[in-house]
């Protein structure tokens, strides 16, 4: 049982400390106790802030995304395609600062209501531009799932940047592959060269979104 005394950390210590250490040990290792290792207390005195690990990735989400927002900035008088553009290397950006980031984000609660106002805006946008509430929020969700997706394999990948893990060797594949040529050759486009592959996919994105709904 916690003692009932005042904890002597935050949880914005908490916090930090559980992002930096998810560098470390992944999303897999990063349990209470490893935290409260690095902390110096015992496990039980973060039962003060978060009553289990899903609560304590809700908190380590919403940091992320104050610290993404933080640093993306919108160009005066944004359409909608560009809203959707900037958000959305933004938020890839942010996932790739975190070993297993898009793992974290991934459905994570956020504790406050800062995210309000970016989703306020980007709504907007896509209404004043011509769409329909329920079309503004199925185009604005589905460029976040592609986001997060495209970056959880990405990641799967690349767990940080210039790490690749093993089993990833494109000529292994290809030889292992060789009686499927196509295949075999599709390599090099679904495991490398991701800034290529992200913006690519943004384009279809986009050019799906204003042909579905007839809004350019």
């Amino acid at each position: 049982m916690a003692s009932r005394r005042s904890p002597k950390l935050d949880k914005k210590q908490v916090v930090e400390t559980a992002l930096r250490l998810l560098d470390e040990v992944g999303l897999d290792g990063l349990t209470l106790r490893a935290i409260a290792r690095e902390l110096d207390v015992q496990a039980p005195a973060l039962y003060w802030h978060f009553e289990n690990k899903q609560a304590l990735l809700d908190e380590m989400a919403t940091e992320m995304y104050r610290r993404m927002v933080a640093g993306v900035r919108f160009p005066a008088g944004a359409g909608w395609q560009e809203r959707i553009l900037v958000s959305q290397r933004g938020l890839r950006a942010a996932l790739l600062g975190y070993r297993d980031g898009a793992k974290v984000f991934s459905g994570s609660r956020f504790t406050g209501i800062e995210h309000a106002v970016d989703m306020e805006a980007n709504l907007r946008a896509l209404v004043e531009a011509g769409f329909t509430l329920s079309q503004a929020v199925r185009a604005s969700t589905t460029a976040f799932h592609f986001t997060i997706g495209f970056v959880t394999e990405e990641q799967g990948v690349s767990p940080l940047p210039g790490e690749r893990r093993e089993g990833y060797d494109l000529e292994e594949r290809a030889a292992r592959m060789a009686d499927f040529p196509l295949a075999a050759a599709a390599g090099p486009e679904v495991f490398q060269n991701y800034d290529e592959g992200f913006e690519a996919g943004l384009d279809l994105l986009i050019g799906g979104i204003e042909t579905r709904y007839g809004v350019r």
